[in-house]
């Protein structure tokens, strides 16, 4: 069984390239069938889609990489070429690693990040809701959340690192003397923006407020950190209200444009705006970061801040890259094993039609009265001689070499002493 993974990330692929092959999970499980019914013989498929990689792990008796990549690259609306300049192919064992790898936070732009399992396990359950996770993937995805649960456990890889939200944080406070005198916006309702909205509401910000799609879900998140709820239709004539905008919503296109920002600029005087995008695709126009009262950031501007901490994470590093070897060679020790599956079902298939014909025949001279422990000796022989027919039979015929093949397999079979 081959087993391929093709991807982009925030280290192979810019964040707009990024933004084409951004997946929600509700689109996850069309896009697997639209996939799978695109390739030969339609192999296992999942699909991992976060703000920083898009990933797409196949299994299939024969490896189809390039049909792979063009169907994605159409799917994004881009030349195969222009996507194998930015992503990356591994097959069985390095497509197996990468993949316990980054269900550790090993790959992540914040390194031990421990969201990521969560996103991947969530793909899982849309792989398996669209038919598509067959026992290969299934057995590489599970033996994945079982390494990267011993590297959480085992290392402090995560101990030292800097989340998104808390770098958010950290930039608005060297732009802002007192975070206490800041009005914060948050755009979205997701689990990121919780957690900046958990990371700011620590800074005990002058008011926080919350503008989402759903107003339902919005309050929710609002009365978690006493904030103004809003609908994202109030934005362009409240904009100018915040100091801070956090913005990561599922939209596929920019839901803050370059003339909302421009006009809420005007109304504040030119009194600087802070605004990080963590969204992918972007939610604030790329246009904006021009404009001189704007510090823009994007997920990909974060990344330097993010990357601290380097020297006190090496020894934990090298220690979750050994978890994750050990977790790979079992893997692919497994697959290997799937490999004879036909072959033992063949053998015990014949096993059981020899033994099934022995038993028919012993019954039949029961029935007619003969000796009990005759018919068991004749039972006893006869499943023994069907056994050994094949080799007996390798050992009279063909040449010298075909028979000294035989006789060495003979032995190796079936004469080894019990230990």
């Amino acid at each position: 069984m081959a087993v391929w993974a093709l991807g982009i990330n925030h280290t192979t692929a810019p964040l707009d390239l990024r933004g084409r092959f951004a997946f929600a999970i509700e689109q996850i499980e069309p896009t697997l069938k639209a996939l799978r019914s695109a390739l030969h013989r339609q192999p296992e498929a999942a699909l991992i889609s976060t703000c920083n990689r898009t990933e797409i792990y196949c299994a299939c008796e024969q490896p189809q990489v390039q049909p792979t990549l063009d169907w994605l690259a159409q799917s994004g609306g881009v030349s195969a070429d222009l996507l194998r300049a930015h992503s990356y192919t591994l097959q069985d064992g390095h497509a197996a690693r990468h993949a316990f790898r980054v269900a550790s936070g090993l790959d992540s732009m914040v390194l031990g990040e421990p969201q990521i399992l969560g996103q991947i396990k969530d793909a899982v359950r849309a792989a398996e809701a669209a038919g598509s996770l067959g026992s290969t993937l299934s057995q590489m995805f599970q033996r994945s959340f079982a390494v990267a649960k011993e590297v959480r456990t085992s290392t402090e890889i995560g101990a030292h690192s800097i989340s998104m939200a808390a770098a958010a944080v950290r930039l608005a406070g060297q732009l802002f003397e007192d975070l206490g005198q800041v009005k914060v916006l948050f755009v979205g309702a997701g689990e990121m923006i919780d957690l900046c909205a958990t990371h700011f509401a620590a800074k005990n910000p002058k008011s926080m407020a919350i503008a989402n799609r759903t107003l339902s879900r919005g309050e929710e998140l609002a009365c978690k950190f006493g904030a103004e709820v809003m609908r994202l239709g109030e934005l362009p004539e409240r904009l100018h209200e915040f100091d801070a905008v956090v913005s990561c919503t599922a939209s596929t296109l920019p839901i803050i444009g370059l003339g909302a920002v421009e006009r809420a600029l005007k109304r504040r005087r030119h009194r600087p705006m802070f605004m990080v995008d963590l969204a992918v695709p972007r939610d604030i126009e790329i246009e904006v970061k021009e404009l001189e009262d704007v510090y823009l950031y994007t997920v990909d501007d974060l990344a330097g801040v993010v990357q601290t901490a380097q020297a006190n994470r090496q020894a934990a590093v090298a220690q979750a890259e050994a978890i994750v070897d050990a977790g790979v060679q079992n893997f692919l020790h497994w697959l290997e094993q799937r490999a004879t599956v036909p072959l033992i079902q063949q053998l015990n298939a014949q096993a059981d039609e020899w033994r099934a014909a022995e038993i028919a025949r012993a019954r039949k001279l029961l029935a007619r009265g003969e000796d009990v422990d005759a018919v068991l000796e004749a039972l006893s022989r006869g499943i023994t001689q069907k056994m050994l027919h094949g080799a007996m039979a390798e050992l009279r015929a063909g040449d010298l070499a075909a028979r000294e093949r035989a006789s060495t397999a003979v032995q190796h079979f079936f004469l080894r002493k019990e230990r």
